[in-house]
């Protein structure tokens, strides 16, 4: 059985909402099962940017924030097949299913 994507608007935005392909800026926190936080923009003081597209972020951001709309909060649980899978990245070991804390700041997708 294919594990789904849980998502969870803790605020809906009022701005644009995401479409595939949008330019997105957002902050974010992403953790492990176990809850140690291995990654966040906070952190780096900087917002993340990137294109909204299966080839620059994982499937569960991919499917997870279209719709999302700007100034919302939003949790994604994210199953490891949607995620990294077998790979290891950084302090993610293989087959971990992730749980991200975004923040939309900004969307500009193409047709507006």
């Amino acid at each position: 059985m294919t594990e789904q994507i849980r998502i969870e608007d803790v605020v809906v935005g009022e701005g644009c909402e995401v479409k595939k392909g949008a330019l997105i800026t957002a902050h974010y926190r992403g953790f492990l099962d176990d809850g140690t936080e291995f990654d966040s923009s906070y952190e780096k003081g900087r917002p993340f940017q990137t294109v909204l597209s299966k080839n620059k972020v994982i499937q569960g951001w991919f499917q997870g924030l279209q719709g999302m709309r700007v100034g919302g909060t939003r949790k994604l649980w994210v199953p490891a097949e949607l995620a990294y899978g077998e790979r290891q990245v950084g302090k993610i070991p293989p087959n971990s299913n992730l749980y991200f804390e975004i923040e939309l700041l900004e969307a500009l997708n193409r047709d507006d």
